[in-house]
C-alpha cells in the first residue's frame, strides 16, 4: 500500500499490487517507482491533465511489451476515479476517465498506465476545448533540434494572433506547443485555427515546416500535425511518463531553455528534482486564456485564397471539403477532380 496525500478526503492508501515489477528494462524502473514518481509531480501534473477526459495507455508487461488503451472507468474502480459522458467523433456517447485527486492517478499506475492522453476539453463542456495544440513532429532527416529551432517563430505566429504560447518536450524528438483558450467553440473550429496558424508558419518557413499530410509531400521538414487538434485526439500530457526505453517525460520548459533542452535529461528519475528547483515551467498556464477569433479569420483569408480543407485521419468519417483520402502519387485524374 502506498499512502498517497492531497485527496479530497485527506490521505488515501492505495494498493499496488507487484511493485517491484520492472516496467522500463534498459533503466530498472519499477511499477512502485512510478506510482512515487506521480505522487511528486501530482500537483502539476492534475493541473495540466486533471479534470478532462482522459485516456490511459497501458502496458501490463512493461514498456517493452503490448500494451491497450482504457477510455471508461472498468469495473471496480474506486469511487475516486470520475467519469465524464463524452462525444466521439463517429458521434457515439460512452464514459470517459477523468482524474481529479492524486490517488486516482496512482489508481492509474496500479493499472499498468505509462502514457496519460488527456482531452483539450474539461468535463464541464467537453465539446468547446480549452487549449490549442500543435505538435511539432520531426520527420526523418530530422530532429529535436531542427523542431526547437522553428517553435519560436511559431510563437511569433500565434502572438500575432493574440495567443500566448507555452511549450513542452513531447517526451521523444518533437516539441508540443500549446495555447490556453477561452472554452467559446469547437473542436473543428480549434482544428481551423490550428490549420491557419500553421499555414501561417509554413509561407515564413517552406523549407523547414509542411502542413502535408501525406509522408512522401513532407519531406526534411517539421510536419506541422494540425490532426492533433479534432475531437478524440490526444497527445501525451504534460508531465506524463513516456514509454520509451530511457522513461523520459513529457516536461513543460520556458522559451528560454528551447533551444538547449536535451529532451532525454527529462525522465521519471530526474524531473521530480527538476521541480524542486527549477518549479514547474507552466504555472500560471490556465490564467490568459485567449481567443481563437484573430485565427479564424486567417483561415476563412486563406479559403477566399483557395486553400480549403485538409485531410482527417482515416477512422474519421468523410468531412466536407476535404480532399480525397489517397496518397497524391496514386490519384487517378479522371477519378478525382480538381473542383472536387
Amino acid at each position: 500500500m502506498l499512502t498517497v496525500p492531497g485527496g479530497a478526503s485527506g490521505d488515501r492508501e492505495v494498493r499496488v499490487s507487484s511493485p517491484d515489477r520492472v516496467l522500463w528494462a534498459e533503466s530498472g524502473i519499477t511499477k512502485r517507482e512510478l506510482a512515487e514518481y506521480l505522487i511528486a509531480v501530482s500537483g502539476p501534473f492534475l493541473a495540466a491533465n486533471g479534470d478532462r477526459p482522459v485516456s490511459l495507455e497501458r502496458f501490463p508487461d512493461g514498456v517493452d511489451g503490448e500494451s491497450f488503451f482504457s477510455k471508461n472507468p472498468p469495473k471496480g474502480a474506486p469511487d475516486y476515479v470520475e467519469a465524464v459522458t463524452v462525444v466521439y467523433n463517429s458521434g457515439r456517447r460512452h464514459p470517459q476517465l477523468v482524474l481529479t485527486e492524486p490517488a486516482a492517478i496512482v489508481w492509474a499506475a496500479q493499472m499498468n498506465t505509462v502514457v496519460f492522453h488527456p482531452w483539450a476539453s474539461l468535463r464541464a463542456d467537453t465539446d468547446n476545448p480549452v487549449e490549442l495544440r500543435i505538435d511539432l513532429d520531426p520527420q526523418p532527416g530530422t530532429g529535436f533540434r531542427e523542431a526547437a529551432a522553428v517553435a519560436p517563430a511559431l510563437r511569433d505566429v500565434l502572438a500575432e494572433a493574440g495567443l500566448e504560447a507555452w511549450t513542452k518536450t513531447s517526451g521523444n524528438r518533437g516539441l508540443h506547443v500549446f495555447c490556453p483558450i477561452e472554452p467559446t467553440h469547437e473542436f473543428l473550429d480549434v482544428r481551423h485555427a490550428v490549420i491557419a496558424a500553421s499555414r501561417e508558419l509554413e509561407r515564413r518557413m517552406p523549407d523547414r515546416v509542411t502542413t502535408s499530410w501525406w509522408k512522401e509531400e513532407r519531406g526534411e521538414r517539421i510536419f506541422l500535425d494540425f490532426n492533433q487538434a479534432n475531437r478524440d485526439r490526444t497527445m501525451a500530457g504534460a508531465y506524463s511518463p513516456r514509454a520509451l526505453p530511457a522513461a523520459t517525460v513529457s516536461t513543460p520548459i520556458t522559451w528560454d531553455e528551447v533551444a538547449d533542452a536535451d529532451p532525454a535529461a527529462f525522465t521519471v528519475r530526474s524531473v521530480p528534482e527538476r521541480l524542486a528547483t527549477v518549479g514547474d515551467a507552466w504555472a500560471g498556464f490556465a490564467e490568459r486564456p485567449g481567443r481563437i477569433d484573430t485565427l479564424l479569420e486567417w483561415w476563412e483569408r486563406d479559403l477566399a485564397n483557395g486553400l480549403g480543407e485538409l485531410n482527417f485521419p482515416p477512422d474519421f468519417p468523410k468531412m466536407p471539403g476535404e480532399p480525397p483520402r489517397v496518397q497524391p502519387s496514386r490519384i487517378n485524374p479522371d477519378n478525382w477532380p480538381k473542383d472536387e
